[in-house]
């Protein structure tokens, strides 16, 4: 992205500038100095730079959010806060993955909030820029100051707001700022968004600024905004939060549904699909030449499925991407999330030529559909009861896994999703220079080496978010792309939850699930679930509560390992359903064929309910401002 690469003196004294012992207080009497910084454009600029600084650095392993879930784990020795956090050691003394006071490099989002203010209350006094400039860049600063304020309320429920910074005049008690309501906050963040659109340009399409803010940006986000605020988790939570009050007494949250919040997540979606659909924005279609083993394989429909979904993530700036933040984590390659996930190449001399230590886990594995386009457990057609069983690789499947070779029932007959995100023991991966067979029993190219501490803890790898062209001889081939923050996909996901929430099932949903099915190479809702010769439970697309499971598990399964799953579980209040069990996978400490496919268990996750749907506050930050309230049960 843009922005970071202007990281000059300027930057380092701005950072200076606005540094406080509480970030939630002041701004110092510097006036001067802030003078210079916005006296030309030059000086604005790496000012902005600032304020995208900040943005989340969900592509690196040890600050991502990805691996806070229940669908990958890695080696003990290898564990990551997010995975600690799953396993019941986040703490409010030393908090991991703390967007409210920062860490592992991710600055205080509060920081960042009020970098944005300084550049908002200040860019008007740039001599250099037109009006139209000015209000553009101010406009970027708001909607990154509304996203900062977004992230904070999801992942800590009620929090101050910061509109504006204070003056170095300001009392103590003016800085005590105090948490707000979860509604006022939505409708701040949802106010200040459509705010900032008046003046952000409608689409950004230079290769000089691509990252930067624009209208479909924040069409798009304020979409996911707005489903958020409609969600169980927000939304009438009478159950969780009846005693979570402020100092006056009043209610954190609602303690009443309200219906007509899905109407608003609707139309925001449908505008947004709109306004991308208006700016070329289509989901994504691989049409370049494939590498040329895959000539004559892409007659299949099933491979270039896998094309398409495989570079919807990985293709620089592609059609369906949104919005993305390139820049690697550190400018280190190997501190990348797609680092951990990379695989040996059967080529290489190296036995460091790849980590492969970022493992799916078996409940990612069981998550895809069938080949049919339904749940593993609901296809007629498919063997469920013995999925952990081995079977011959037929002719048939060869373009799943390696013909002749056994292989566990469960990796046979899935969707093109599977086999493009998921890597398997016998079955393929597709780089661009060459096609390997993975083989992932212990002493094999892909399973454990003696007892390293790099191996793939479950039996199975994360192709999704490694470009294929990284897979190789070492870090030094990293390629590095642009981290999804939102792809068109989600939005088409937005519209059909909130417009099955409103009034069921209808065309409209089918027509956004479809949109999603169809370039995922699968059936129809309808004709998946309406054919009772393949569906155990036909016709459950056509209730609401029927089509409401499957809107969920089509997003689960569309936007996994993206960093969506942990925050969805959450707002639709089911995380402890999916978070307190162990973490199974394959014996990957065996050789022969009947060891390795025996069930293992190969960790746990702990969800403590209802007080992990929220991080804790730092004790630290609530002894600064005692107007705090901890979020329950920290």
């Amino acid at each position: 992205m843009f922005m970071k690469n202007k990281l000059t003196l300027i930057l380092i004294f701005i950072i200076a500038l606005t540094s406080c012992d509480d970030y939630l207080d002041i701004v110092p009497d510097q006036t001067q100095q802030i003078d210079l910084l916005f006296d030309r454009e030059e000086a604005a600029y790496t000012a902005l730079a600032t304020c995208y600084t900040y943005l989340p650095e969900n592509d690196g392993v040890y600050t991502s959010y990805v691996t806070m879930s229940d669908d990958v784990t890695t080696p003990i020795a290898k564990e990551t806060d997010g995975i600690k956090i799953m396993k019941g050691q986040q703490s409010s003394s030393s908090p991991k993955l703390s967007y409210w006071s920062g860490y592992n490099g991710q600055g205080s989002l509060w920081q960042g909030i009020r970098h944005c203010n300084i550049l908002i209350e200040n860019i008007h006094n740039v001599v250099d820029m037109t009006e139209e400039e000015k209000n553009a860049w101010a406009a970027e600063a708001k909607f990154l100051k509304a996203y900062y304020h977004f992230l904070l309320l999801t992942y800590y429920g009620p929090i101050p707001i910061v509109d504006e910074n204070l003056p170095i005049s300001a009392s103590d008690q003016d800085v005590r700022v105090n948490r707000k309501p979860v509604d006022e906050v939505f409708q701040y963040i949802v106010s200040t968004i459509d705010e900032a659109i008046i003046d952000l340009p409608v689409r950004v399409l230079n290769s000089n600024d691509l990252g930067r803010i624009d209208q479909v940006i924040a069409k798009a986000i304020k979409s996911r905004v707005l489903l958020y605020a409609a969600s169980p988790l927000f939304n009438g939570n009478f159950e969780m939060y009846s005693d979570f009050i402020d100092e006056n007494g009043d209610h954190f949250f609602n303690q009443n549904y309200d219906a007509s919040k899905w109407e608003l997540a609707r139309d925001a979606s449908l505008e947004a699909i709109n306004a991308a659909l208006d700016s070329g924005v289509s989901l994504y279609q691989f049409i370049s030449a494939p590498p040329s083993f895959d000539t004559q394989n892409f007659q299949y429909e099933f491979i270039r499925k896998m094309y398409d979904i495989k570079y919807s993530i990985v293709d620089r700036w592609n059609s369906e991407l949104i919005w993305g933040n390139s820049d690697p984590v550190t400018g280190n390659d190997w501190w990348q999330m797609q680092a951990g996930c990379m695989m040996k190449d059967p080529n290489s001399s190296s036995v460091e030529a790849a980590w492969q230590w970022i493992a799916p886990t078996l409940r990612s594995a069981e998550l895809f559909y069938t080949k049919n386009g339904l749940p593993i457990d609901q296809d007629i057609t498919y063997d469920y009861a013995n999925r952990y069983n081995t079977a011959n690789v037929s002719s048939m499947q060869n373009l799943q896994a390696q013909y002749g070779n056994r292989t566990a029932i469960l990796n046979l007959d899935r969707e093109p999703r599977f086999y493009s995100s998921l890597g398997f023991d016998r079955g393929y991966n597709r780089t661009w220079g060459s096609f390997w067979n993975l083989r992932m029993r212990k002493g094999e190219i892909h399973g454990r080496i003696a007892n390293s501490n790099d191996y793939l803890i479950t039996g199975y790898a994360l192709k999704k978010l490694v470009h294929p062209d990284s897979e190789g001889d070492g870090y030094s081939k990293i390629v590095t792309y642009s981290w999804p923050m939102i792809r068109f996909a989600e939005v088409y996901l937005n519209y059909a939850e909130a417009l099955n929430e409103i009034n069921g099932p209808s065309q409209e949903v089918y027509n956004a699930l479809n949109e999603i099915r169809d370039r995922a190479g699968i059936k129809t809702v309808e004709e998946a679930w309406g054919d009772s010769s393949i569906s155990l439970n036909v016709d459950k697309h056509t209730n609401q509560d029927g089509l409401r499971e499957i809107i969920h598990q089509e997003r689960l399964i569309e936007l996994a390992f993206e960093g969506h799953r942990y925050n969805d579980l959450r707002r639709w209040k089911v995380a402890e359903e999916y978070m307190n069990s162990p973490v199974y996978g394959w014996s990957v400490d065996e050789t022969s064929e009947d060891g390795y496919y025996t069930l293992m268990e190969v960790g746990s996750r702990s969800f403590n309910y209802p007080r992990d749907y929220f991080h804790p506050i730092s004790i630290n930050e609530i002894t600064i401002n005692p107007n705090l309230i901890q979020n329950p049960g920290w």
